[in-house]
């Protein structure tokens, strides 16, 4: 082989490649530095505003502050709904990452039960993922100081304060007061995305109905986090405006005393202030405890409460109702009277059955043939023979006209959601529902408050207290003040005039004499006022459950409880000076004075002379330290006791 070529070096060619790669590369630098300088400067001039309110809002969070809720108070100032403070786990889905995951992590931290998570699924799945969700409600304060140690684990969980609504006295004014229970998604569409921060809202009794005035409104405030979210200090707030407090008319005392007279009994009675619609005691027996319902009721304990026959759950002065039976005939009496079918003094002799004109069949008094029988022997000694007549000769339509003008067959507009009306008997509602016209013989027992007739409690108790008041038909109300912030005076709550349900105060009168006579010597509830130092008023009744067996009548006492009649009494004392109205109405009692008049007397008792029934403690509970005592005196210049004697016929 011969000698390598040897390659000679052009080196201004060289050099002029490398400075054609030097300027090229110069030119990508250049640009990219170019490139990168206009970056930052529409980052740092033209987008400033939009990514410094960026990093603002990572930096500081808006958190929503829940005011409190207002409390609610008896007549003394006894507190019987109350807020306590408590731990809650909220979880914000969109920034927890796995759900899954995160909760069975939370699960070896927290205790969590099967309807805690099947109920945080089905609100999982329902709200927006940048919405927080509760977890858990009630976190224990072990649990809570466990999850504070781990927090920087758990990105989107947080434990949250706030106050839980607590009812001191559990059933005693279950349904009266009713209870708040967890926000629905049907709650959320009602109030909006301003309260959505709220987690409780009413759901029964005075709860629901105030629910505007006790919610208050929710408040925010800025608070600075560093990058793992967590808050380092507050830089500003609104504050959240508390809900207003109520002074309910319920006196505690009389509310226990009520509760104790019924012993075992079911059923429900009213106590009213004749003078001013006040309700003093209210009580649906049997009741239940609303604590159950605060943070969601248990499987076992809803399914409990569901499948007791007697139906705690189900508020009898609202929703229930029942025929008034003789407890209505005082304000028949005034009926007949208004109409001029009557006065005071005109007679009907009583056989013991009463027959339509050209019918065979008879219509009985219970207690046989009364004679001669005027109006206020007819409510004393409820004489049945004398309303039949009376009603068969009013006829049906003049006598709905009256029952409605006394406040039948419509809601007494008291501060409770869902009342209902009840039923006045009359053609037209009949019409509605049988293709049956109407008969003589409804229109005869309608007279002595039987047949389609639906009256509550609550109807009673505003009709009697009208008789006792002279004449005027008060709207019954429970809330009778409130107070927008703690340190304000309690301001009455106006409430409707009252409507006249007579316009002769001598035909009131009459009927005031012959409810008196109820109570004396041949009246019917003359075995209640044995020792009473202050004269009573009253009425008693007896709604059948069970009609006679052809031509014989059915002892309720020797009939199975459930087949019983319904017991009722009605009435006011003191007679010459009213402050208390009762009415009362025991399930199948049997009769009203044996049943339903001795649990009225134990009412007046406790009002009236402060004597509770036996085995009834003084309540003790939180206090509002600011509240002035309401206390109802007794009478002053009471008769002397009324001296014993045999008991009168019941009925």
């Amino acid at each position: 082989m011969g000698p390598r070529r040897r390659h000679l070096k052009n080196a201004a060619a060289e050099g002029q490649q490398f400075r054609r790669r030097a300027i090229i590369a110069f030119l990508a630098v250049l640009g990219a530095l170019g490139g990168l300088a206009s970056w930052y400067f529409r980052l740092q001039v033209v987008e400033h505003a939009e990514y410094a309110t960026r990093s603002e809002a990572n930096r500081i969070k808006p958190r929503p502050v829940v005011p409190g809720r207002g409390l609610i108070l008896d007549r003394k100032g006894r507190v019987l709904a109350d807020n306590v403070p408590a731990y809650r786990l909220d979880v914000v889905p969109d920034q927890a990452g796995d759900i899954k995951q995160t909760i069975a992590a939370l699960s070896h931290v927290v205790a969590l039960s099967q309807e805690d998570l099947e109920r945080f699924e089905q609100q999982r799945r329902a709200a927006r993922g940048f919405r927080a969700v509760t977890l858990k409600l009630r976190v224990g304060e072990e649990e809570a100081a466990r999850f504070a140690v781990d927090r920087w684990r758990f990105p989107g969980v947080e434990l949250v304060p706030y106050l839980n609504r607590r009812y001191p006295y559990g059933p005693l004014l279950a349904h009266v007061i009713g209870y708040v229970g967890r926000i629905d998604e049907a709650d959320l569409a009602k109030m909006g995305e301003v309260d959505a921060a709220l987690t409780h809202t009413g759901k029964t009794g005075l709860e629901r109905y105030y629910e505007d005035a006790l919610r208050g409104k929710v408040g925010y405030e800025k608070i600075e986090t560093n990058v793992e979210g967590r808050a380092l200090r507050r830089l500003g707030s609104v504050p959240a405006t508390p809900g207003a407090d109520l002074k309910l008319s319920i006196d505690l005392d009389l509310q226990r005393a009520m509760v104790a007279a019924f012993g075992e009994n079911d059923g429900s009675a009213v106590a009213i202030d004749p003078r001013t619609g006040e309700i003093l005691a209210m009580v649906s027996l049997p009741s239940y405890d609303p604590n159950l319902f605060v943070n969601g009721i248990s499987h076992k304990d809803y399914a409990s409460l569901m499948g007791d026959m007697s139906r705690p759950l189900f508020n009898r002065n609202v929703l229930g109702g029942g025929p008034p039976g003789s407890t209505v005939k005082p304000l028949i009496a005034l009926a007949g009277l208004d109409s001029g079918l009557r006065t005071p003094e005109d007679k009907v002799f009583s056989t013991g059955e009463f027959h339509i004109p050209g019918q065979k069949r008879g219509y009985r008094d219970a207690h046989g043939g009364a004679g001669w029988t005027d109006l206020r022997k007819s409510i004393a000694a409820s004489v049945n023979f004398y309303y039949y007549k009376l009603a068969y000769e009013m006829g049906i339509t003049r006598f709905d006209q009256y029952m409605r003008k006394y406040g039948f067959g419509a809601p007494t507009g008291i501060d409770l959601a869902g009342e209902t009306s009840g039923v006045v008997p009359s053609p037209e509602w009949k019409a509605k529902r049988s293709k049956d016209g109407w008969y003589p013989g409804e229109t005869v027992i309608s007279g002595i408050g039987q047949g389609y007739w639906v009256a509550t409690t609550l109807q009673l108790a505003r009709g009697v207290a009208a008789i006792a008041n002279g004449g005027n038909l008060l709207r019954p109300h429970l809330v009778a003040s409130r107070r927008d912030g703690y340190d304000t005076p309690w301001a009455p709550l106006p409430q409707p005039a009252p409507f006249r349900i007579t316009d002769n105060p001598a035909h009131l009168r009459a009927v005031q004499e012959g409810m008196m006579g109820t109570m004396q010597p041949g009246g019917t509830g003359y075995s209640l006022v044995r020792g009473a130092p202050y004269l009573m008023a009253g009425k008693t009744g007896t709604a059948q459950n069970t009609s006679r067996r052809g031509n014989v009548s059915v002892d309720p006492h020797h009939l199975p409880l459930s087949l019983r009649h319904q017991a009722l009494f009605v009435g006011y004392a003191p007679a010459d000076n009213p402050t208390i109205a009762v009415a009362v109405m025991v399930e199948h009692g049997g009769f009203g004075a044996s049943t339903a008049g001795p649990i009225a007397r134990k009412i007046f008792d406790a009002w009236l002379l402060g004597t509770m029934p036996e085995g009834v403690p003084m309540p003790t509970g939180p206090q509002d330290p600011n509240a002035q005592p309401d206390v109802e005196p007794a009478p002053e210049g009471a008769p002397p006791a009324v001296a014993a004697a045999t008991p009168g016929v019941t009925h």
